[in-house]
């Protein structure tokens, strides 16, 4: 392989997986307790549990707009935006990230990333930890790889590195973030799966899915840790750089995944084991390519809750439960 970019895509071509799915969010997690981050940035985050290692001048709170400006500066240090999880989780959890994204530019010279998600934190800001030379396990990221000189083309990847380093991914090679556009991304991980997936939204519509990561059995993992992630080139071989800057905001990190036990007792009708924690909306679609809310959104209050749609088509349509933190 003559590049890294050329590399990575060898190895997703090996380890992506398509597959289909009723459900945006489905199953339940091993976990003993809920866990729930939901950062609407509606006051000072550093107020409210989250921390700055490295270069605090590429996360700054704008309090107007009730969001986290992020510069991705790799010719700085490994810096992270992050709050604790209180727990480490491993394998046999269920969890997800969710949160908006707006770039306002992006230059990259070969194959660097754009990056959220989860992180073993003593890892991660270890000496040794270099995201650019592949030296970096206990991963759960979203990663936006622009297109720039040299980097064959863009590539929105969903990545799971396991604690011995091995890398797993979902991802859409075929088209680029735009600029100034709102974006929802929700990364789920299945307790107990050796899988990763992930969905991409735009104007409340998917504007793409990844599908989940080829079952070739990743090792265990080890997260504690929800964050902002700027990665360094300062030690990379080969050549690569990226300068972005954007917004983040309503980031959150849940576990377990908010519904389980899920049935379909009637045409039009999903029963599930709702979560009080949050708002569940049933959708249709004809087509699998525009989804439009079948009922009304209903908060959880932790027994089962029956979504029912109001306006069934006459023919056929197809089903999935949206959950949203509120």
């Amino acid at each position: 392989m003559r590049s890294k970019k050329l590399k990575d895509q060898f190895l997703k071509k090996i380890y992506a997986l398509a597959v289909a799915s009723l459900f945006v969010l489905s199953l339940a997690s091993t976990a003993d307790a809920d866990t729930i981050i939901n950062e609407k940035f509606s006051s000072d985050p550093l107020a409210n549990g989250w921390q700055i290692f490295g270069d605090t001048n590429l996360f700054q709170w704008d309090a107007a707009s009730q969001a986290l400006d992020v510069t991705w500066d790799s010719s700085q240090t490994n810096s992270y935006f992050y709050h604790p999880l209180g727990q480490t989780f491993t394998l046999a959890d269920g969890f997800c990230v969710q949160f908006d994204l707006n770039l306002a530019d992006v230059n990259a010279t070969n194959y660097f990333q754009v990056a959220i998600g989860l992180c073993n934190l003593a890892e991660a800001t270890s000496t040794n930890f270099s995201r650019a030379n592949g030296a970096s396990p206990d991963l759960f990221e979203f990663d936006y790889y622009p297109d720039g000189p040299a980097s064959d083309g863009p590539s929105l990847d969903a990545t799971l590195v396991d604690s011995a380093d091995n890398f797993y991914f979902a991802f859409d090679a075929t088209q680029p973030l735009l600029t100034n556009t709102d974006y929802r991304v929700v990364l789920i991980h299945q307790p107990g799966a050796a899988a990763i997936s992930a969905t991409v939204y735009t104007n409340g519509q998917v504007f793409t899915k990844f599908p989940s990561v080829a079952n070739y059995g990743p090792g265990d993992f080890n997260l504690d840790t929800l964050a902002i992630e700027n990665y360094t080139t300062l030690d990379d071989i080969y050549g690569d750089s990226l300068l972005a800057h954007g917004v983040v905001s309503h980031l959150s990190f849940a576990s377990p995944l908010p519904v389980g036990m899920t049935a379909t007792p009637a045409a039009g009708q999903v029963q599930f084991i709702r979560d009080t924690n949050w708002l569940y909306t049933l959708e249709q679609t004809a087509d699998f390519k525009s989804w439009t809310p079948a009922a009304a959104a209903s908060f959880g209050n932790g027994t089962n809750l029956t979504l029912q749609a109001t306006n069934a088509p006459a023919d056929k349509s197809f089903y999935r439960v949206r959950a949203d933190l509120p």
